[in-house]
């Protein structure tokens, strides 16, 4: 269960709520893959796109997180 940050009461005229406060942050880390920028694809080391089989240079690369199987959502620099 997440740690209390904060308790008290909230008071609207008559009335008053307890109220708890938790932090909103999680400690697990978030990884991204590298894909190629035209397909979407998930590059392979030496940067190999399976789906257009052919070797992909750094400038079409884009960083992008897998929310189900094959399926991403793209960042680009200033969104990291």
């Amino acid at each position: 269960m997440a740690t209390t940050v904060w308790k008290g009461h909230l008071t609207f005229g008559l009335i008053s709520m307890p109220v708890r406060m938790f932090a909103a942050a999680r400690g697990e880390r978030i990884s991204f893959n590298q894909l190629h920028k035209e397909c979407h694809s998930r590059l392979k080391q030496p940067l190999f796109c399976p789906v257009c089989n052919r070797n992909v240079e750094r400038s079409e690369i884009v960083k992008g997180y897998e929310y189900e199987k094959d399926q991403y959502v793209l960042f680009n620099e200033e969104e990291l």
